[in-house]
Formats: C-alpha cells, sequence, structure tokens
C-alpha cells in the first residue's frame, strides 16, 4: 500500500485530495496525466489530418475505429491476463509497445501513406490500449485503498479530460509554430516515458482473482459479476447505448465541427474548440469528488443524463462557432461528471479480485462501441448532415435517464445486498464491504 500524510490538514476521506496524498497512486496518476496529454495532441491531430485529406465522416469514423474498435475484442482478454501477470511488467511492457507504433504512424503521416495503411498502424496503437486500460484501471484503486475510492476515481476521469484540454491547446501552440502533424505524434510518443518512469517507481499489487469459471468460461467472469450485480449490469448496458447511440460526436468531431460550424478541423479555432469541450469534462468529471463528494453518485446519473441530452440539443442547432463554445463547455461538463458517476458505481460494487473481469466489460462498453457509432453514423453525417444525428442522441439520453434511475429502482423493492451505498458514493466517514463487494451498513 502506497503512503499518506501528504496534506498536513488531514483531508476529507473520499475526496480527490485524500487520493492524491497516497504516494504511489499520485505517482501514477501524474505520468498517466502527462502520457494522455500526449495522446490526446494525437487524438485531435491525426482525425483533423483524415479529415482534410478525405473530407469524409466514414473515413475519420474508420479511423476511431481502428484505434478504439481493439477494445471489443481485447479487454476481457486484458482482464484475464491482470489476474495471472505481474501488473507492473505488463503495463511497462505495452507502454513500449504503443511507443513504436506512435512512431510508425508518424513516419507514415510524414510520407503521405496511405490511409489503409495508417488505419493498419492505428490498430496497433488502439490494440495495445485495450490491453493496458483494464488493469490500470483495476490497479489504480489499490493504491489508495476503500475510504478513498470515490476521489481516486474522480480524479481518474479529471485526468483523463484534463489531457483532452492540455492536448489540444499544445498541440495548437506547436502548430503555430510550424510543427507538422507527423511531428505532433512524435511528441505523442515521448509522452509515454513519463508513464513508463512512474511505473517503474511504484509497486502495483498483483490480485490473483479466485473465480469458479475455468478454460474458457474464463472470459464470462465478468458477465456472471454483472449478472449476479444488477446495478453493475444495468449500468454496464447503459454505458454502452450511451457510447453508441449518444456519443459518435466525439469520434466524429472535426467532421461535426465543420459541417455545423463551418470551423476547418485544422485550425486553431478547432483547437479551441475541442479544448473548451475538454475543459467542461475535465471540470464536470472533478466536481464528482469535490463539489458532489458528498452527493449520491447514484442520484447524480439521471440527472447527468438529462443535462447532456439538453446540453447536446443546444450543440447541435447551434450555427455559428462563438455559442458553440459555450454549449460545447457544458456538453463535455455533463457527459463525463455522469460517466464518473456510473463508474464510481460500479468500482463501488466490486471486490479487488473482481475489479479486473469487470472494468474490462466497463471498458468495452464505455470505448468499445464508440467506434461502433462511428462506423454507423459517420456515413449518416456526410448524406445528412450532423444535427439530426446529434438530436437523436440527444433524445435517447433522456431514456437512458429514466432507465438509470437507481434510487426508482430500489424503491420499487431491489434487495439492499444489491445496493453499494456508503462513503464510496457519499464521501463521509469509513465504511465496510460485505464478501460481495458492497459496502455494508445504512
Amino acid at each position: 500500500m502506497s503512503h499518506a500524510g501528504v496534506f498536513p490538514a488531514g483531508p476529507r476521506p473520499g475526496t480527490a485530495r485524500a487520493a492524491l496524498a497516497h504516494r504511489d497512486f499520485r505517482l501514477v496518476w501524474f505520468g498517466a496525466f502527462a502520457s494522455n496529454i500526449g495522446t490526446w495532441i494525437q487524438n485531435v491531430s491525426l482525425p483533423a489530418y483524415i479529415d482534410a485529406r478525405t473530407g469524409s465522416g466514414a473515413m475519420v469514423g474508420l479511423l476511431v475505429f481502428a484505434q478504439l474498435g481493439p477494445v471489443l475484442l481485447l479487454a476481457i482478454p486484458a482482464g484475464i491476463l491482470a489476474d495471472k501477470l505481474p501488473r507492473r511488467g505488463w503495463l511497462v511492457t505495452l507502454q513500449l509497445v504503443q511507443i513504436v507504433f506512435s512512431l510508425v504512424l508518424a513516419a507514415m503521416v510524414a510520407a503521405d501513406s496511405p490511409v489503409w495503411a495508417l488505419m493498419v498502424a492505428n490498430a496497433g496503437v488502439g490494440s495495445a490500449f485495450a490491453l493496458t486500460a483494464p488493469v490500470l484501471q483495476a490497479s489504480m484503486p489499490m493504491l489508495v485503498g476503500r475510504e478513498d475510492l470515490a476521489g481516486a476515481v474522480s480524479l481518474n476521469s479529471t485526468m483523463m479530460n484534463g489531457s483532452r484540454v492540455i492536448g489540444p491547446v499544445v498541440a495548437g501552440v506547436l502548430a503555430t509554430w510550424g510543427v507538422t502533424a507527423a511531428q505532433l505524434l512524435v511528441v505523442n510518443a515521448a509522452t509515454y516515458l513519463f508513464m513508463v518512469a512512474a511505473l517503474l517507481a511504484v509497486h502495483i499489487p498483483t490480485v490473483a482473482g479466485d473465480h469458479p469459471e475455468r478454460g474458457w468460461r474464463q472470459v464470462l467472469t465478468g458477465v456472471r459479476i454483472a449478472r449476479e450485480r444488477p446495478i453493475i449490469g444495468r449500468l454496464l448496458v447503459a454505458m454502452a447505448l450511451f457510447s453508441f447511440f449518444c456519443l459518435p460526436y466525439v469520434g466524429l468531431f472535426p467532421t461535426v465541427t465543420r459541417l455545423n460550424f463551418g470551423i476547418d478541423p485544422t485550425s486553431n479555432t478547432y483547437q479551441w474548440l475541442y479544448a473548451s469541450w475538454g475543459l467542461g469534462a475535465c471540470l464536470g468529471a472533478l466536481a464528482i469528488g469535490t463539489v458532489f463528494a458528498r452527493v449520491d453518485k447514484r442520484r447524480l446519473v439521471p440527472v447527468g443524463f438529462v443535462g447532456f441530452a439538453v446540453s447536446l440539443t443546444a450543440f447541435a442547432l447551434i450555427r455559428s462557432p462563438g455559442p458553440a463554445f459555450v454549449a460545447g463547455f457544458v456538453l463535455g461538463a455533463f457527459y463525463f461528471g455522469t460517466a464518473t458517476s456510473m463508474v464510481t458505481v460500479v468500482q463501488a460494487t466490486v471486490t479487488d479480485n473482481e475489479r479486473a473481469r469487470v472494468m474490462a466489460l466497463w471498458f468495452m462498453a464505455f470505448g468499445g462501441t464508440v467506434p461502433l457509432g462511428n462506423i454507423l453514423f459517420g456515413p449518416v453525417i456526410d448524406a445528412i448532415g450532423a444535427r439530426w444525428v446529434l438530436l437523436g442522441g440527444a433524445v435517447f439520453a433522456l431514456v437512458l435517464a429514466w432507465w438509470t434511475d437507481l434510487p426508482r429502482l430500489t424503491r420499487a423493492g431491489r434487495s439492499a445486498s444489491e445496493q453499494p451505498r456508503g462513503d464510496v458514493l457519499e464521501s463521509g466517514d469509513a465504511a465496510s464491504f460485505d464478501e460481495h463487494g458492497v459496502i455494508a451498513g445504512e
């Protein structure tokens, strides 16, 4: 377990400050933050390069699918391997693999290689990410302990979205200095070294999963856990549907902004609009571990979906860049505030030896279905424009707000043993977990 005591005033358990007080978590968090900044330099530059080169939302969708699609195939094997291999060595190796593929991508962009070749190289980056993400997200909560889990989850989401802000800003500044798209990809490759250094400086516990499934049936362990915990199952399905129907605009952001607002995806205006949306997502995630630390996260989920629906509607109907900055900021805040609330509830409902298997399913739902939506809706946007696709996503978010009303389900008579409660969802005094990984007590 990592060391605490950095903040002399003693931060309240369950908050973001309390999570950062743990040395090992802090090192990995900052290493991941630096690495993710590079990732978002690539994520904002490469789709813009493809959109400018092809003028096709379908091609941008294929690019995103090449990067995130491997999550659908590899997340579950990653969860199984997390129970069997030393996690630190596995994570370091995969960081090095991503460095190699990022450099290959840089060389291909510099040479204006065929688009299909770029897709293949991007799939290499995505495959390494797919094998990394469930293992890392299952490991980081163990660096803080149960009492500070909510703060750690909030900070992880903040890190993901803070990098969305800083990455595009850095890319925009470097672009004004004459740095090319290929050189930006080299910058991304270099940032993986921060994560490698952090991983080598900490101890990551290895937790062997003790599950009844054997052989090929191990791929179903996470599914079994989700079926036994109806809340987990409902939130996983909700996240998958949310990603598929409501989030195509994330991967197709260059095409949406070009069609709706007349913004050139290679311009600084595009970079700043993307950063504005990312800043909203960052603050929305951070708010879950600060402003809303004492609010039951189950109650925040349906509220977040309603707010997302309203802000996505505004983002769809706006026709000029100025108001789009405001709507994009609010949209980002509701998007990741909702997602952070959902993953906090999921994380609070599993034990350490179950977490890798369940988080594999979470990443399939959260990241794996986004590229499927891009594949479907990219050609639709090319044919009819982006507004109707975004408005359809807003309507579907309202359906999810009703379906994920967890307090309503509780009132309808679900067993109390199925409900995660206590300080993980409402940061207060430390609570204990029963043998099912649910916080015990009222």
